[in-house]
């Protein structure tokens, strides 16, 4: 499968590190260029590439940037993209330490669905809960007793299909939460983020989220970096 990764962070590291070991055909982008992508190459297999390459013929296009630099993506990057390629946002909005206020989503929009209206493209919310190392290094063969499941919202069964099989590759179980507008039980502030849950364990887990944005995890006034990163 082609793979596109925007974005070089912890998260699209590990991503492409285990699905080039699965055999994908996985190319990274971010927002400096390939040329300073070469260390990442060097540990993951994956190839640097410029953004319109990321996401050129690519089966799944994954989006792991801040969110407050999703906007500024280039404007027409998902103009040719066919409606089939499946599109994957990982991303949380964290307005106290590096976001700012994001108007929509402080009003009640989810994350995912606010990501989505930016790129102009259906997006499958996935891998946002987990801590990078533990998506790295606790992936178990299925059926292995306790094997962490990873939660996804989208709304195109065909879509989640696809993330489902790559959530599996991995080592991870997945669970489906419902459609976009549903992602909000995986967001900052849930139950489920920064927990290891297994299959039997996450949809209680996720059940028992509330819909109100906590203040913790709430955009004030203030410029992004003023407060210390929530654990």
């Amino acid at each position: 499968m082609k793979i596109g990764i925007i974005g070089a962070g912890n998260i699209g590291r590990v991503l492409a590190l285990r699905w080039v070991e699965h055999g994908h055909e996985v190319r990274i982008g971010n927002s400096r260029g390939p040329s300073s992508l070469a260390e990442i190459a060097s540990e993951t297999g994956a190839t640097p590439a410029e953004l319109d390459e990321v996401v050129r013929d690519a089966a799944v296009i994954v989006v792991t940037i801040p969110e407050n630099k999703v906007p500024n993506l280039p404007a027409e990057l998902f103009a040719g993209v066919p409606d089939t390629t499946v599109v994957i946002d990982t991303g949380n909005y964290y307005p106290r330490e590096r976001d700012g206020r994001i108007e929509e989503i402080e009003g009640g929009m989810t994350e995912s669905a606010w990501v989505a209206q930016q790129i102009g493209r259906p997006v499958i919310k996935a891998f946002n809960n987990i801590y990078a190392l533990h998506l790295r290094d606790l992936g178990k063969p299925q059926g292995t007793p306790g094997r962490i499941a990873l939660p996804l919202s989208g709304d195109s069964a065909d879509a989640k299909a696809v993330v489902t099989q790559l959530i599996n590759e991995m080592g991870f179980d997945a669970v489906d939460n419902g459609g976009i507008d549903d992602s909000w039980r995986q967001q900052p502030g849930t139950p489920v983020y920064t927990k290891d849950f297994d299959a039997q364990a996450l949809p209680a887990a996720l059940g028992q989220a509330e819909r109100a944005r906590k203040p913790q995890w709430s955009g004030t006034e203030k410029s992004p970096g003023t407060f210390d990163k929530p654990a």
